[in-house]
């Protein structure tokens, strides 16, 4: 695509685009254009006119208000892990917040600032050094930002809630170019709507959260078997996962072995059955609570130990390194009954890459006590979370991950409770699983606020919810 093609920007608004703001433009004709628009999932192959990188929240504000005024599409990019791509747009501006990391520990009120292109990774690094965590999710890389806005689940979310429940307030850049606040006293229906509703509603330059005493050291790991003892593995994770305390969250992980050092040579490049843990209580009670775990069958590799947190929050980084081809299919369960069981055995059989990969994330435990209506964030009464996770190095295998996907997703959705976790939504999913995920009554109410807040639909490039 040629620059005289971007005709939402014309070069002399891009010029004062690179007037407006203190961090560099990058346009198709610039060196560093094709960097600074690739994001984690290769899939997405988008050509914005311009992407802004901003240095700080009048630059938030210069490159919004030009591309209203422009008309320009706009999209905004902080962490850029998203699978459906929603950090980028085609012809228009890219508000790039993936240099601003700031974050600011306040010890005496327990509480944390960042800015957001903070990554799980980074917050986990300055708040272990205390003792302390925001409760957040299972890949070390995922920005921060979309992971609150979407709702967020992780390790700790059966011990203390989801990461969007730790948000105190959050500063927003406005639709009008205006900087307001956002917590239960001020604004409290875009408060509302911003846990849960994703970026429809404006561009967040900051959030404000709650902090929990944690770590930093915890028990954890996984174990693993050959592929041939899956249907007794997939037996013991049901009764193991649903025996659990709070603090206790189990992960099933079904896929073809990487050659990590903790696997045996022999076993590597075969399909391999994980169930990967993490204990958010004292070491002693870990203890006692892993073993039946540690003593089942005998797993071709055990890490399970005592480890620092944020270690482990970065071991399932490397299942999902940036520059691979990524389209998932999702959907929560309430169980993983024994017909699902059947299912996801006759699936994995069928793995369309080595890349590819089934995972059975736990959820309940605190999350689901907590009142269903404080926010956007739905399906709280959701056992687990189904992720199909299709991927490939190759783009010649594109199609038939895509496929494999599709079809295992088609063949679990009895097993499913209909419900859709919208921060693994891939880009060509509809409006109907848009409202999957949060329920008639829930996108009605935040179509509403999108109807304050947002009346043009200006900010869409998202899991758009359009105003009432």
């Amino acid at each position: 695509m040629t620059q005289t093609e971007h005709a939402a920007l014309a070069s002399d608004a891009i010029e004062e685009l690179r007037a407006r703001i203190g961090g560099p433009v990058f346009t198709p004709s610039d060196e560093g254009y094709d960097d600074a628009r690739s994001i984690w999932n290769a899939m997405i192959d988008k050509r914005p006119a311009a992407i802004a990188r901003c240095t700080g929240t009048a630059d938030i504000i210069q490159a919004l208000s030009l591309a209203r005024d422009a008309g320009a599409p706009l999209s905004t990019r902080a962490g850029g892990h998203n699978i459906g791509g929603t950090a980028l747009c085609d012809d228009g501006i890219v508000v790039d917040l993936s240099h601003l990391k700031g974050i600011h520990v306040d010890l005496p009120n327990e509480t944390v600032r960042v800015q957001p292109g903070v990554l799980l990774g980074d917050i986990d690094r300055e708040t272990q050094a205390f003792g302390r965590i925001v409760p957040s999710g299972f890949v070390s890389q995922t920005g921060l930002s979309g992971l609150t806005l979407g709702g967020g689940f992780g390790w700790l979310t059966r011990k203390w809630g989801l990461t969007s429940d730790h948000l105190i307030s959050a500063d927003v850049v406005t639709v009008d170019g205006d900087l307001v606040r956002a917590s239960e006293n001020e604004n409290a229906d875009l408060f509302w709507g911003l846990r849960g509703g994703g970026g429809n509603f404006g561009i967040v330059a900051s959030y404000e959260y709650q902090m929990r005493k944690h770590g930093p050291t915890v028990m954890a790991g996984l174990v693993a078997y050959p592929m041939d003892r899956a249907n007794d593995v997939i037996s013991f994770y049901r009764e193991f996962s649903e025996a659990a305390s709070d603090d206790l969250t189990c992960v099933l992980l079904l896929r073809v072995a990487p050659a990590a050092p903790f696997l045996p040579a022999d076993i590597h490049g075969k399909p391999v059955a994980l169930i990967i843990v993490c204990h958010a209580g004292p070491l002693d009670e870990a203890e006692k609570a892993v073993r039946p775990l540690k003593e089942f069958g005998s797993p071709v590799a055990d890490t399970i130990e005592p480890k620092p947190f944020a270690v482990h929050q970065a071991a399932l980084d490397a299942t999902q390194p940036p520059g691979r081809y990524y389209y998932w299919k999702s959907d929560y369960m309430s169980a993983v009954t024994e017909a699902a069981q059947e299912t996801i055995l006759e699936r994995t059989a069928k793995f369309p890459s080595p890349e590819s990969a089934l995972i059975v994330f736990q959820l309940g435990g605190a999350a689901a006590r907590i009142d269903d209506g404080i926010s956007a964030a739905a399906h709280r009464d959701a056992a687990y979370v189904l992720n199909i996770a299709s991927s490939c190095i190759d783009a010649d295998k594109i199609d038939a991950c895509k496929t494999w996907a599709r079809h295992t997703w088609s063949a679990m959705r009895p097993h499913s409770t209909g419900g859709a976790y919208v921060n693994f939504l891939t880009e060509d999913e509809g409006d109907d699983r848009t409202m999957e995920a949060y329920g008639k009554e829930k996108y009605d109410r935040l179509a509403a606020i999108k109807t304050k807040y947002d009346p043009a639909n200006f900010f869409r490039v998202n899991r758009n919810i359009a105003p009432a």
